[in-house]
């Protein structure tokens, strides 16, 4: 689950993670009163959506006079936001966040995350922040510092001060350094986060260390005993089908592509689509209907499908372990009674009931191609989706 600028912000204050003053506003009335209250001469006007690379995308308005400010929101709110992290159709603007400028000498990166290879919660720093800290990564590696925590550890105040003088921190600056970067930890293990991170952490004139933005992504399957952070969700700015799957327990992402996919387990449904690209064709989703699904589960998956405007034709991947393929194909028979069947599909079941799966298909007399062969199936669904 994401989170917008602000609300991370406020954690951070939360936990020693010095940010800039700033007023969130929903109504462009608001501006003038909010720069009375902020102070100076010169604020940022940020576009709250849940997408980084706001600034390319016009999101972030730096802004010298009140009625540049006034401009700025009234252009932003109530619009869509596209940029490199959205699709065409971008995501909306309901709220913008408007700071007071800040003195900035240098722009600093530190974020942590979770690295599977060597198994530890991951401190990343860099002096090149500011900019899209893949490609630092991938063009200039050097200038990446990177730490790891014991699992059964935690991070040291010994460790922050070891970064900061990487990152040729002054003594006060070290200072504020370590406990920013112990109060991201706190977040990162208390909170159950996948990914915290602060692009740019400024340092200023006045010789403070300011966390000028904030992103923060949870663990899903941890949120049941995050109440506060469950409460923090912006279903605004979610795909509306991949919020409905999420209802029935579906884990489903849409995609460009022509080929509507229903599959259980995401390996297997990585497997499915790499087959579909293989012999030609494109997925129109990633669906993972679980293990143990259900055939009104199924149902509710097979509608989404139908629901993409650029699909022409479903395959259906089933391996029968914990799930029965014969409730599988219930699942897609009731869908089919329900939206109809203007698509063709290919079904593959193989496993548990496979034959009592297909067989039931076999005899429903609705028009579905039955297959037992996945790479068959695959080649089936591309020449029947063109």
């Amino acid at each position: 689950m994401h989170i917008h600028e602000y609300q991370a912000k406020t954690l951070f204050s939360h936990n020693n993670i010095q940010t800039p003053k700033g007023i969130l506003i929903s109504n462009t009335k608001q501006a003038s009163k909010a720069c009375s209250e902020l102070g100076g001469s010169v604020w940022v006007v940020k576009a709250q959506v849940h997408a980084g690379g706001r600034g390319k995308g016009g999101g972030v308005i730096l802004c010298r006079s009140v009625m540049e400010v006034e401009v700025a929101c009234d252009k932003l709110l109530g619009g869509q936001l596209i940029t490199p992290q959205t699709d065409a159709k971008g995501l909306p603007i309901n709220q913008v966040l408007v700071e007071a400028g800040q003195n900035i000498e240098q722009e600093l990166y530190l974020g942590l995350l979770i690295d599977r290879q060597t198994q530890k919660i991951t401190v990343l720093a860099s002096t090149e922040g500011g900019m899209d800290i893949e490609k630092v990564a991938s063009e200039t590696p050097d200038k990446i510092i990177k730490f790891g925590v014991e699992p059964l550890g935690a991070l040291s105040e010994k460790s922050c001060a070891e970064i900061a003088e990487k990152l040729g921190l002054n003594a006060e600056l070290t200072e504020q350094f370590n406990r920013a970067l112990l109060g991201l930890y706190d977040i990162f293990v208390q909170k159950d986060v996948s990914l915290i991170e602060i692009n740019p952490l400024i340092t200023t004139a006045e010789n403070t260390l300011l966390a000028l933005d904030g992103k923060i992504d949870f663990d899903d399957n941890a949120l049941y005993r995050h109440e506060d952070i469950l409460a923090l969700r912006d279903i605004s700015q979610e795909d509306e089908k991949e919020m409905t799957a999420s209802e029935y327990q579906l884990n489903y992402i849409s995609l460009n592509g022509t080929i509507g996919c229903m599959v259980n387990g995401a390996g297997l449904a990585m497997a499915t689509m790499d087959l579909i690209e293989h012999h030609g064709g494109s997925s129109a989703n990633f669906l993972d209907v679980g293990g143990g699904t259900t055939a009104q589960r199924v149902a509710k998956a097979f509608e989404l499908i139908q629901t993409e405007k650029n699909v022409s034709g479903v395959l259906v991947n089933i391996f029968g372990g914990i799930v029965r393929c014969d409730l599988i194909a219930e699942g897609i028979l009731q869908a089919i009674e329900k939206v109809g069947l203007n698509l063709p599909i290919v079904v593959r079941l193989e496993g548990t009931n496979a034959a009592a799966g297909l067989k039931l298909l076999d005899e429903s007399g609705v028009a579905i191609h039955t297959e037992s062969d996945l790479t068959q199936a695959a080649i089936k669904i591309v020449e029947l989706s063109k």
